[in-house]
């Protein structure tokens, strides 16, 4: 597969993710007692709070990706 073709799947998985709603069960058992308004707002927050683990191992494949790329210069 050619480099063109890989950096477009990366980029069509990106776009591709769909919002998501992902609770814990403790999270869940709060929320049931709540309005809809807090249980949207702890969604929100846990779908931010998994954003970052992708950020970093993106970033740490773009570093290792580099650094290969250096070594074959």
């Amino acid at each position: 597969m050619s480099k063109s073709t890989s950096f477009f799947l990366v980029i069509l998985l990106f776009l591709a993710i769909e919002n998501t709603a992902a609770q814990c069960a403790m999270c869940k058992a709060v929320i049931e007692n709540g309005d809809s308004n807090m249980a949207e707002a702890v969604n929100n927050g846990i779908t931010y709070l998994m954003v970052f683990p992708y950020i970093l191992v993106g970033g740490l494949i773009y570093v290792l990706y580099r650094y290969k790329k250096n070594l074959e210069n």
